[in-house]
């Protein structure tokens, strides 16, 4: 039974993401840890609680983590997932509460108690994880993998022409992280695109399911499908968290990922978030990594018709 944390800043895309987690059977949610993000943190605990609760799956615990970045003002995501973050579309009030104990300290004592057992997956920005490590480096070693839905991976950012928003929030927290020596694979912005989304035909699929997590995944997006709408008129909700939750859940998915050298940007304004992706195959550094190990892995491509295949089969069952 593999054992899990996640951390997330629990927008519309996580809840489906949790609720995937919650459903699995071959994996114990140890712990649910909340960041700001896409909402701010309070708005983050609020829907993870909602959501542990449609989910009909685990109930584990849930610890409230930081409230603003490492170092800047918070940008958050409500243009996109709605003012509450799940679409604004007055869901049920959660009866669960939160742990009093610090999503850090909580991610701390989790991993102390299960040395080399607990895998990470991180759905939002990396400020809690970051924390720990700064607080506790040598228990952070202990972590047995990390999974980020994070970075544009090799193709064009989602918030700045060159960053993903998930780092953008949180660069110092995300380099901090992509050094700490910890085995880390990347799930990038560029595979979570084009057939892992769900399209009108799936949403029907869905809502006429009866399930309540499987209807609840899709008026939670309600926002985020107004939004690719107006964007691009496109009748299809993109769910990135879900995709990383994927790579973890069905290693088989991925087609192909590659070890690489990634480099935080954090310094230069304009190029604020961007990670700069070093597969070893630019002419001026084909002799390796220019110096630097790699220190990720990062998905490349994504079996999308799979990997959507299994999500529908999970949410209905």
């Amino acid at each position: 039974m593999r054992k899990l944390i996640i951390d997330t800043d629990t927008g519309s895309d996580d809840a489906v993401a949790l609720i995937m987690a919650l459903k699995s059977t071959n994996l114990k949610v140890e712990a649910i840890t909340t960041v700001c993000g896409n909402v701010p943190v309070e708005l983050a605990t609020k829907n993870a609680l909602m959501t542990i609760e449609v989910a009909n799956g685990q109930k584990p615990p849930l610890y409230v983590g930081a409230a603003k970045p490492l170092t800047r003002d918070l940008v958050t995501a409500v243009n996109v997932h709605g003012e509450d973050g799940m679409g604004d579309c007055n869901l049920i009030n959660p009866t669960l509460f939160p742990e009093a104990k610090h999503s850090v300290d909580a991610i701390l004592d989790i991993i102390e108690n299960n040395p080399g057992e607990i895998e990470i997956i991180t759905i939002g920005p990396v400020t809690n994880i970051a924390l720990a490590i700064l607080k506790a480096p040598e228990t952070m070693k202990k972590v047995k993998h990390i999974y980020t839905m994070g970075t544009s991976g090799f193709g064009p950012g989602n918030t700045t022409p060159v960053a993903e928003f998930n780092v953008y929030v949180d660069a110092e927290a995300y380099s901090i992280m992509l050094n700490s020596g910890i085995p880390t694979t990347i799930i990038g912005f560029d595979v979570c695109l084009g057939e892992a989304a769900l399209n009108k035909d799936d949403m029907d699929v869905l809502l006429s399911s009866g399930k309540e997590e499987a209807v609840f995944s899709v008026n939670c997006n309600r926002s985020l499908l107004e939004y690719n709408l107006q964007r691009s008129n496109e009748h299809i909700v993109d769910l990135p968290d879900a995709v990383a939750m994927g790579v973890l859940l069905w290693d088989d998915i991925v087609l192909k990922d590659k070890l690489c050298y990634c480099y935080v940007c954090t310094i230069e304004e304009a190029a604020y978030g961007q990670v700069i992706v070093n597969d070893g195959s630019k002419l001026a550094i084909s002799d390796g990594f220019a110096g630097h190990t790699p220190n990720a892995t990062v998905c490349k491509t994504i079996d999308h018709k799979l990997f959507k295949k299994r999500l529908l089969e999970l949410l209905v069952s």
